[in-house]
């Protein structure tokens, strides 16, 4: 059962010497590393994190650079390529670990930094980064009135913070009225921080949406190389969107499959872009099928998944 699952706490190093921090559930099982979207935290996943364990995976949960109680990097780089090549780091780290290349959930953020990073280029002989990716609401081409509105939400109290935990779950629930509001304003404290003088800030780098190296630069550049990277994706893939997103429309959806045609597609009614939050129960389902049907070809055909490493 859950509460006799292995919790673990493990560290990184990212490609700029920068801390990563991640929460670990499970024993010894095939690793998954979940990389949450801009803006939150590795207890975004709890839920998923706790059904990949009961169901004998081993989650490695994430605070990616700048975010959490991982290190904000010196520098400020936060485009998104810097956020990819941690990511090969921590995939080549859990590969050495376990003997097997982790399975990749990644939300927006962190979908576009593990697509860049088993899309590129490779070399001669170079084997794949990850065994399955499994990409949530994020497509190379996305609805930008979409990303402007998340964007503009970050950006909002960034800088001046809150004055307590319940005005920040004031602002929360003014931005997610279709969900439930939680009995208890504990499980934010996670994703807020308080600073010296007193007030609660998101636990996030402001430099990732304002520095020197931010995220979202570029926009034009990001597509296109975003578009290269799916052409070159050969590993089993899954895009689970929610189904009134703010971001992914149908027809990106249709546009990603046509550049990654042996990909698998979810619609997850009632969620918008934050889908394992909006319908933890489906997308999990979702997931967990999907792995499932991998590790169940794997066993009955090994020789097969040698040959796709």
């Amino acid at each position: 059962m859950i509460a006799n699952l292995t919790r673990g706490h493990a560290r990184f190093m990212g490609a700029d010497d920068n801390r990563l921090d991640a929460d670990v559930l499970g024993d010894n099982g095939p690793p998954v590393l979940l990389l949450h979207g801009g803006g939150q935290t590795r207890h975004a996943w709890r839920s998923t994190a706790q059904k990949l364990a009961s169901a004998g995976y081993t989650a490695y949960a994430l605070d990616q650079r700048g975010h959490g109680t991982s290190e904000w990097v010196v520098n400020g780089a936060y485009k998104f390529s810097d956020f990819s090549a941690d990511v090969k780091l921590i995939a080549m780290e859990l590969t050495r670990r376990s003997g097997a290349r982790p399975i990749v959930i990644g939300a927006s953020l962190g979908g576009i930094a593990a697509l860049l990073a088993e899309g590129e280029p490779k070399r001669a002989n170079a084997t794949h980064r990850f065994s399955a990716l499994v990409l949530v609401d994020i497509t190379p081409r996305v609805d930008m009135t979409g990303v402007n509105k998340i964007l503009g939400f970050m950006r909002a109290h960034a800088k001046e913070g809150f004055a307590s935990i319940a005005d920040a779950a004031q602002i929360v629930a003014e931005y997610l009225p279709h969900r439930p509001r939680p009995k208890s304003n504990e499980g934010l404290k996670k994703n807020l921080r308080r600073s010296s003088d007193g007030r609660w800030r998101w636990h996030w780098d402001p430099r990732f949406l304002d520095g020197p190296r931010a995220a979202n630069a570029n926009r034009h550049q990001l597509e296109g190389a975003l578009q290269e990277a799916a052409r070159r994706i050969e590993i089993p893939v899954l895009l689970i969107r929610g189904a009134s997103s703010e971001l992914v429309k149908e027809s990106h959806v249709q546009e990603f499959l046509k550049l990654v045609p042996h990909a698998e597609y979810v619609n997850v009614g009632n969620a918008r872009h934050m889908v394992a939050g909006d319908r933890n129960d489906r997308f999990s389902a979702a997931v967990l099928s999907f792995i499932g049907r991998l590790s169940a070809a794997a066993k009955a055909s090994p020789s097969m998944s040698k040959k796709s490493g």
